[in-house]
């Protein structure tokens, strides 16, 4: 017997099968989807059994298989079919496509080393006659309170130093059991309310629970504070009475502490949890409950859809629109696109959820691809907050750099009021950059394309692309004068600000330098929940999901930070922000109040988000959108060519931007080669050419022309991202 076998390595030039002969001793143990250990060259190295064969033609000296890592099958058959569709679809290897759906402990690798946890504790070997008929004749106090206990069984946990514990084992009357532990504990700091659903959400929870078995993609159009959690859950509670399995996904960490709260205090043990947080033994520990049957429901973050349930009832997608779903380094799946495989294998339905969904997922729904529900008022006795746009152009005048006149009166209202405040400011660190008044020179990451920014509480410059930072320099490495000074506004500046203008205020801080440890998101939310602090300022991670009862006042900062990027998304990502901050304000019954400041108020984006308008949003960007030629309206693929070589990452890009404008169809638009929106990362060029394309036959062929041309090129790295 032989099998074909895919190795470690995610070289796209080894991206093939590999035969293998199966020893007789292994024969009747191998399976599909096992890690091995094979030879490979002058190495040995682990990879999957993706085939079983019973004879083989090849006539070159075939290797055996050394052994085997695992007793049963790590892939399973859907797993395998997954793992070619994800390949074909994204053009990456197929071992990078099978690696990201395990976790660390599983993955196939020499290098891991993860041991599942376990405690040594005590049990009784006799019946409990005998151990009393033992005690009553024992003189030793130590041997009769560890029986004692036993037999009212209390846990004893063993320790070989307890001369009590020796003689009894020695005795036979006691002996030793090993119990396996998880090391993540998944606590609730939420106490599990009993809600009664409002007409809209019970409609919502009736069409999707009836339709269990059928493979229907749903979009949730709900607006922020509607209820969309609790209509998942009561989803998840009837598909789970039908003795099915459900996977719910939010977009990011910050967002977990909450939802995984809520979904513990009413499901107690039945949830595991994957996420990035996590170590690897605790990503490992939480698998292997999925696996082996002790839970029933997922919640996590973009690789928890690949949580390797059998009888999977519904995958849950909260917001949607999030840019997290999508991976940006091989293999560049989308969750939601991946979501839609495996719910049409399980033939169950897809729930998309969002109160400003994507264009495209709209656009989907208004075509009859997905069924739409809504839910158009808040849950409660809740309103949408009251929202004011602030021109900031005024307001510089009055020598108001960073907070207008009307966000620091309600400031101090809110806070007379004992009630909580929310700021976003979407840039982290204390400014943005160092520049010389003198001459102009700007403090610039030595690998990248970018201005360094500055971080007070560290004293350091940063780049938030490669990670390269040095300490903070006083005096013009160019001019040599001490005119250096920081210019622009971070959350860490932000802070500092308001402790100066609101002294006795409890301000705390979320951003990625707050968060970086462990268990922090869960911290500030838990703290900031409990009103130990009055304001939180924070970046986009606190934008979506969060729910805070005393928030009556939101605060945007500056509203035109990503209206500025050069990316036919912004505007949609600038009302999608906009509108979930505004989300967090009036949750519970008290009316809430959004402050927008910019120094564009005429931008569309800004008044639709201010009027909480996703309708007229929608139609006016797809207005855009059309005349442009971009997505819904078009697909799009991007093709970036890298290269440490400027001079030959261009000659390259040139060659590849004309070979496929001679090959794919003439209805297809072809764009650049141009520079990437940032050229240089890490010392790394980069350059792109945009496919645009509504129908094309050839396309793929081309695409995959091209990345099998590149495989064996060590100088230039080619790869393709479907938009």
């Amino acid at each position: 017997m032989f099998a074909n076998v895919i190795v470690e390595i995610g070289a796209k030039s080894i991206d093939k099968y590999f035969i293998y002969k199966i020893p007789k001793h292994l024969e009747n143990q191998i399976s599909i989807g096992m890690r091995v250990s094979v030879p490979f060259g002058y190495q040995v190295l682990e990879g999957f059994v993706l085939e079983i064969l019973n004879k083989c033609d090849e006539e070159y000296d075939i290797k055996e298989i050394i052994k085997l890592i695992d007793d049963k099958p790590i892939l399973n058959s859907e797993m395998i079919k997954l793992g070619k569709l994800i390949s074909d679809y994204t053009l990456c290897s197929k071992i990078s496509a099978y690696q990201a759906m395990l976790p660390k402990a599983l993955k196939a690798s020499i290098k891991t080393n993860i041991n599942k946890k376990v405690i040594k504790y005590l049990s009784l070997n006799k019946d409990k006659k005998e151990i009393e008929k033992y005690i009553n004749n024992c003189h030793y106090e130590g041997q009769i309170n560890v029986l004692k206990e036993l037999i009212n069984d209390k846990k004893i946990i063993y320790n070989s130093a307890n001369s009590s514990i020796k003689t009894l084992i020695k005795k036979e009357l006691i002996n030793i059991k090993e119990e396996e532990v998880f090391r993540y504990e998944t606590n609730s700091f939420i106490e599990d309310k009993k809600i009664i659903l409002n007409e809209e959400q019970q409609k919502c929870v009736d069409e999707v629970s009836n339709n269990i078995n059928k493979n229907i993609k749903y979009l949730l159009y709900g607006v922020t504070g509607s209820g969309k959690t609790e209509v998942y859950m009561n989803i998840i509670s009837n598909v789970i009475k039908l003795n099915k399995t459900a996977i719910m996904l939010v977009p990011e960490i910050s967002l977990t502490p909450q939802i995984v709260s809520r979904f513990i205090a009413r499901f107690k043990d039945n949830v595991a949890i994957l996420h990035s947080g996590l170590s690897d033994s605790e990503r490992y520990d939480e698998y292997r409950k999925i696996v082996n049957g002790q839970v029933k429901i997922v919640v996590g973050a973009r690789s928890a859809i690949f949580a390797p349930f059998k009888n999977l009832g519904i995958i849950i997608i909260d917001e949607e629109h999030t840019k997290s779903y999508k991976q940006d380094s091989n293999p560049r799946y989308n969750a939601i696109w991946v979501a839609e495989q495996r719910c049409e294998y399980h033939n169950c339905p897809l729930l998309l959820g969002s109160a400003t969904p994507s264009l495209n997922s709209f656009a989907k729904a208004n075509n009859k691809v997905y069924k739409l529900l809504t839910l158009i008022k808040r849950a409660g006795k809740a309103v949408l907050p009251k929202t004011y746009i602030i021109d900031m152009k005024n307001e510089v005048r009055k020598k108001n750099f960073i907070f207008s006149s009307l966000l620091k009166e309600k400031i101090i209202e809110k806070l007379e009021n004992n009630e909580q405040i929310i700021l976003l400011l979407n840039r982290r660190g204390y400014s943005s950059m160092l520049t010389c008044r003198n001459c102009g020179y700007v403090e610039k990451c030595n690998n990248c394309d970018i201005s360094l920014t500055y971080h007070k509480t560290s004293n350091m410059l940063r780049c938030h692309y490669c990670g390269y930072s040095k300490p903070k320099v006083n005096i013009c490495p160019k001019c040599g004068s001490n005119e250096i000074k920081d210019f622009g506004l971070g959350t860490e500046k932000l802070v500092e600000e308001l402790a100066k203008l609101y002294p006795t205020s409890r301000i705390i801080r979320m951003d990625a330098d707050t968060t970086s440890k462990k268990g922090s998101h869960e911290k500030i939310t838990k703290d900031f929940l409990d009103h130990k602090y009055d304001i939180l300022v924070g970046t986009q991670m606190i934008t979506k999901g969060l729910d805070f009862p005393l928030v009556t006042l939101v605060g945007v900062i500056n509203a035109d930070t990503g209206l500025n990027i050069p990316d036919f998304h912004s505007a949609e990502d600038t009302f999608q922000l906009l509108s979930q901050v505004s989300g967090r304000a009036g949750r519970a019954g008290i009316n809430g109040e959004v402050v927008i400041q910019t120094y564009n108020e005429k931008h569309y984006s800004i008044m639709y988000a201010s009027k909480h308008n996703y309708i007229g949003f929608y139609q006016e960007e797809m207005k855009i959108r059309k005349t442009l030629g971009y997505p819904p309206y078009y697909y799009m693929i991007i093709l970036k060519i890298n290269s440490k070589d400027y001079e030959l990452g261009y000659k390259h890009a040139n060659k590849i931007g004309d070979y496929l404008r001679k090959n794919i169809s003439k209805s297809s638009i072809v764009l650049g080669p141009t520079m990437a929106n940032m050229f240089k990362i890490n010392n790394i060029y980069n350059y792109q050419c945009i496919i645009k394309y509504r129908q094309d036959n050839l396309l793929y062929k081309v695409l995959k022309a091209i990345d099998e041309h590149y495989k064996k090129e060590t100088k230039i790295d080619i790869s393709i991202d479907i938009i």
